[in-house]
């Protein structure tokens, strides 16, 4: 018996059906996102590669290995997000603040894991690589997406984002950092609180300010985002930057 074409795997993956995969991966996260109560999120970026405390192998540490500090202040963070996101359930009928990340290993487990901790779901896109990107075992299954687009991937990054966390990470985290700025910088994205975790990791790597002394960027350009050195100060920017609009926001440009 010959497939129904919608069941034609050879089809499927060629060149005249990309439209249908593309639309795909939008139809099918918005319809999961309606049916399990996904209004708004705080999106954290960061590493793949930073393990967690209990991961050390070396002695001393590597320089990767320093950073793990970073992967338990994530855990911490987006345990701390998600409870108070549970306390603005009773401000905010019908909306719900729930972390997403990219569902991989390191900070993106890290995330995932906080909010489990916390005993909330969260959001994982996930994208097919051929190494690094597997799915971390924290993610909430039903809320768990596989992308082969890096492009569609991206958009549901954004479609629900009511602020960001950038945490250290390579090239992925900057350019998913980038991104939003530049949304946000270009008004193609509603203005959200984008906060960078680790002043000093950032300051190091990136100098912001003589991207602005260069005229490269505006001088307000550097009020788009903040620093934070502690999950405790990275949820304080958030309550502070964030309550108003997830109170009164239907929706953003994306």
């Amino acid at each position: 018996m010959t497939d129904l074409a919608f069941e034609n795997q050879n089809f499927l993956w060629g060149n005249e059906a990309g439209p249908i995969r593309i639309l795909s991966e939008y139809l099918h996260p918005k319809t999961e996102f309606q049916s399990q109560g996904i209004t708004d999120t705080i999106v954290v970026f960061g590493s793949a590669r930073i393990p967690a405390p209990e991961e050390l192998k070396s002695n001393p540490p590597t320089a990767l290995e320093n950073l793990s500090n970073y992967y338990a202040e994530a855990t911490a963070f987006a345990k701390l997000i998600s409870e108070w996101a549970e306390t603005l359930k009773s401000e905010r009928p019908g909306r719900n603040l729930n972390i997403c990340t990219g569902g991989g290993p390191g900070i993106m487990e890290a995330g995932n894991r906080g909010a489990k901790e916390a005993g909330a779901k969260s959001v994982a896109l996930n994208i097919v690589l051929p190494h690094e990107q597997h799915v971390n075992p924290y993610v909430d299954p039903e809320l768990t997406f596989e992308f082969h687009y890096f492009f569609m991937r991206k958009l549901w990054f954004m479609k629900a984002c009511r602020g960001m966390v950038a945490f250290p990470g390579g090239f992925g985290t900057f350019d998913e950092l980038f991104e939003t700025l530049t949304l946000v910088q270009t008004g193609k994205k509603s203005k959200i609180p984008i906060l960078l975790y680790g002043k000093e990791f950032w300051t190091q790597v990136i100098n912001f300010k003589k991207l602005a002394e260069m005229r490269l960027i505006s001088e307000e350009d550097l009020d788009l985002f903040g620093f934070a050195d502690s999950p405790e100060e990275a949820l304080r920017f958030f309550q502070e930057k964030i309550r108003f609009e997830l109170t009164h926001s239907t929706g953003t440009k994306t």
